[in-house]
């Protein structure tokens, strides 16, 4: 027997062995030594644990490891046991989505909307008691079941899949092995051909006197009891959409936040929108202020702004953005780039600088959408596992803000339609009290909002504040990705009657915008 691609050098060297087919055999050989081929060939014959391990079973991560193995691969995967309020060493299957993000918030956001409808259902002929109660208690008793059943489904999806689940700590000892802190404090290594990082992100709190004070969207969705007085810290997705849950429930509530409007990044004319809302609904918003200091009385928490202002608060929310969760990883000591962020640097198929190490989600900050992780799983396991490399497309991509109402949008908003069209810019906008309003008497309009590039007629973003907006925008979604026209939408027969037809009824232009020129 011949002990390797060595000794086959030194067998076909034999000049009693020698022949012009053998010498071939020789280069070969020898070539192989000098490109490094016989490491590679012995890589593809090392056995491993896994094909695959991830680390982190939230959405990314658990739709990675299904589908995996669905392509035949031999998946492990890792996840802190379950608690609702997050920490470095607890966590649970189904992620921060499910648990203490996407789902929980949106069950309190129905409950805060019941609130508001309760009087408007006045006028509808509903004769109600003046006082009408609220049970925190139970709503936070009934969402709880919610996040421990949805726990429980996601464990079952991984095991009929075939994955195979170990709760604990997961971190990187090598390119291709992972280290599992088990419950017990017991470590185990597993080695895998592909290692997949899908461990999110964490809620951030800014470093001011008092800031233990203070709690994140964490715990704030699981209170035991429900403050009177909140103030909010932030002007994004979490602070704006938290402040409604709260004033729904009849909270005094007082929004800081360091802009002129809230919600940074999305257009501005809907940002006013957002704005004039929560207003609206009694909201005190602190534009361009921001809080330096907490400080615990016998009254509750003295909030202390930079304009010298002082609040009284039951409870003061810190929603000023979330950090990549990397730092118990080991990543740097097997050579894994990270941005300043601390978020993991990985290329268009989301592979890190390791060819063998991944990473999906959040802990990238790339996108940091729920659905934006789940298509990244998916074309991780297409690629790794299906042959069939893809990228992820993060064109036309739809969201929603859930306050109240909430604001949907997809594509580009009239300020980076500007920025990117080559030409002019078209703005249809439809401002109007939905019908449900006419009969209420509540006095909060809908808006609608079209983005449309002059030379092409191409559709370029869509906008809508207002009732049920994230159910109207997926479909507005569908549209753009496939390269709606101006003109398909007008010619689109709409629902009547609905708020949705108004997307097919704006003909009339309400501005056009020129991009300015510039001289270079």
């Amino acid at each position: 027997m011949l002990g390797g691609v060595s000794d086959l050098v030194s067998f076909l060297n034999n000049k009693e062995r020698r022949s012009s087919r053998l010498q071939s055999w020789v280069i070969m050989a020898r070539k192989m030594l000098i490109d490094g081929e016989l490491e590679n060939s012995k890589q593809e014959e090392a056995h491993y644990d896994f094909d695959l391990f991830v680390i982190g079973a939230g959405s990314g991560g658990v739709r990675a490891a299904r589908f995996s193995a669905q392509f035949g691969a031999k998946v492990g995967i890792c996840e802190l046991p379950f608690h609702p309020i997050s920490s470095e060493v607890i966590g649970g299957v189904g992620g921060t989505c499910v648990i203490r993000g996407c789902v929980p918030k949106k069950i309190l956001v129905y409950g805060a909307s019941f609130g508001p409808e309760l009087e408007d259902a006045r006028n509808y002929g509903w004769e109600l008691n003046e006082k009408i109660d609220f049970n925190w208690k139970k709503l936070l008793h009934k969402k709880t079941e919610e996040i421990i059943r949805l726990n429980g489904i996601y464990k079952r999806l991984l095991s009929n899949a075939g994955v195979k689940l170990y709760e604990g700590e997961g971190k990187v000892v090598g390119p291709n092995e992972v280290e599992v802190t088990q419950l017990d404090g017991t470590k185990i290594c597993y080695s895998a051909k592909h290692i997949l990082i899908a461990t999110g992100s964490r809620a951030q709190r800014p470093a001011i006197p008092g800031q233990e004070l203070a709690i994140t969207s964490d715990e704030a969705l699981s209170l035991d009891e429900l403050p009177k007085r909140a103030v909010v810290l932030g002007g994004g997705y979490i602070a704006v959409e938290f402040a409604s849950i709260w004033r729904g429930m009849g909270c005094t509530v007082d929004l800081f936040f360091r802009k002129e409007l809230p919600l940074r990044g999305f257009d501005d004319e809907m940002r006013a929108v957002v704005a004039r809302n929560l207003e609206g609904r009694g909201i005190n918003l602190h534009p361009r202020s921001t809080l330096t200091q907490l400080v615990k009385t016998e009254e509750g928490i003295k909030v202390v702004t930079d304009h010298g202002e002082e609040i009284m608060a039951d409870v003061v929310l810190f929603a000023t953005g979330r950090a990549p969760n990397t730092k118990r990883l080991s990543l740097e000591a097997v050579g894994v780039e990270l941005d300043k962020t601390g978020a993991i640097k990985v290329d268009e198929y989301s592979r890190t600088n390791i060819p063998s190490i991944w990473a999906i989600g959040d802990v990238t900050n790339r996108m940091n959408l729920t659905p934006v992780a789940l298509m990244e799983g998916t074309y991780f396991a297409k690629t790794a596992f299906g042959g069939e490399p893809c990228k992820p497309d993060y064109s036309n991509i739809p969201c929603a803000v859930f306050c109240i109402p909430p604001l949907s949008v997809v594509g580009l908003s009239e300020e980076q339609a500007l920025e990117q069209a080559k030409g002019d810019v078209l703005v249809f906008t439809s401002t109007f009290n939905p019908m449900k309003n006419t009969v209420s008497g509540r006095q909060e309009k809908t808006i609608m909002k079209l983005v449309v590039d002059a030379e092409t007629d191409k559709v370029l973003g869509a906008s809508m504040c207002g009732p049920d907006a994230p159910e109207i925008m997926q479909g507005i979604a569908i549209a753009l990705k496939c390269g709606a026209t101006k003109a398909q939408f007008d010619s689109t027969v709409g629902i009547h009657p609905s708020a949705a037809e108004e997307f097919v009824t704006m003909r009339s232009l309400t501005r056009r915008v020129t991009k300015p020129k510039t001289n270079l």
